[in-house]
């Protein structure tokens, strides 16, 4: 990766709020001197390439100019214009893409419309841990599932069955926090929801688009609405399976159904959903395991023993589940391990 494309590369991290786009830097290089640079930030708003443009001194500057840009740039009309339009109208010479857009509604076509109109296009098929979730959905037709937990060191995620213990430290806290910023739903079980009693939010930070919190209950008329939950006005979907029959807030979705762990992401296929956070408890976790829909495994191991306690994957028996692509972080006296289901 040559260092255009790799500043390219450091401008896409910079968007945090992309929801369901993906994380796209951009860079306008002529005479080898970086003229303008720009980043997707929000979802809905400009992409990339248009923010580059609009960080040039002079916007004829683009002429003859070669763009670098990590993402193949859209040929249809979504929440904002074609790029490649803006491209081709401001003269840019050549166009380096990093990879080329899985979405079927670009793949291959944004090249193909700059081809046809005179530009030259270098494809560099980088493989970038950038947009894993975005790749995954729409290579795989379904979302990228995360189970995150926390246990001891003899593998307990909870002392006691009916009262929530804190397992892990600040550290694995505020980096979690972080985890969930990158996820669209977060998903618990019934229990996890009465015992623990959260809140599902992403703290300390503002999010346009916050994840989707979202709960697998029996019967959605037994769960109190003084719950945590709902003290906030961030989405909740409940999966049901008996239909409501009371008032709920208006930030509240209930889907009814026969929910199983392939149900619930067939479903949230449909909605276009491309990052999944299962939080617990064990017996969902354990469900998700056995149904071999696991992509990748976050653990905070806290430096504790319980002896007796909650297993963190309970209730259901499978054959094992490989992994690999290991890496281990520390985080004061805790670990974090993050892994990724062998294929």
């Amino acid at each position: 990766m040559d260092r255009f494309m790799k500043l390219a590369f450091e401008e896409a991290k910079k968007g945090k709020d992309t929801w369901t786009n993906p994380q796209v830097g951009a860079v306008i290089v002529k005479d080898s001197q970086v003229l303008g640079q720009g980043h997707h930030a929000t979802f809905g708003h400009e992409h990339a390439e248009i923010n580059a443009f609009k960080s040039l001194k002079d916007i004829d500057d683009a002429k003859n100019a070669t763009l670098y840009v990590t993402l193949e740039p859209c040929s249809h009309f979504g929440k904002t214009p074609p790029c490649v339009q803006k491209i081709v109208q401001l003269g840019v010479k050549k166009v380096v893409i990093g990879q080329i857009d899985p979405n079927p509604l670009v793949s291959g076509k944004g090249v193909k419309y700059l081809r046809d109109h005179g530009v030259v296009v270098e494809e560099q098929s980088i493989n970038s841990k950038l947009n894993r979730s975005y790749n995954y959905f729409y290579e795989n037709n379904q979302p990228l599932v995360t189970v995150k937990y926390a246990m001891t060191l003899d593998g307990k995620i909870n002392k006691n069955k009916d009262r929530r213990s804190i397992v892990s430290n600040q550290a694995a806290f505020e980096d979690s926090q972080q985890l969930r910023s990158q996820q669209q739903v977060i998903l618990i079980g019934e229990n996890t929801l009465k015992v623990d009693d959260p809140s599902l939010t992403v703290r300390d930070r503002k999010m346009s688009f916050p994840p989707i919190r979202a709960v697998v209950v029996r019967d959605i008329n037994q769960i109190s609405l003084d719950l945590k939950i709902f003290q906030t006005d961030e989405p909740i979907w409940f999966f049901s399976e008996t239909t409501n029959h009371r008032t709920l807030p208006e930030n509240v979705q209930v889907i009814v159904g026969k929910w199983t762990p392939d149900s619930i992401l067939n479903y949230l296929t449909t909605q276009k959903i491309q990052a999944v956070l299962v939080e617990g408890g064990s017996f969902l976790q354990a469900k998700f395991l056995s149904a071999g829909l696991v992509k990748k495994l976050v653990i905070y191991l806290a430096n504790k023993i319980y002896g007796f306690g909650l297993p963190a994957v309970w209730g259901v028996d499978f054959a094992p589940v490989n992994f690999d692509e290991l890496t281990v972080e520390k985080l004061a006296d805790n670990l974090k391990i993050t892994t990724w289901r062998k294929d």
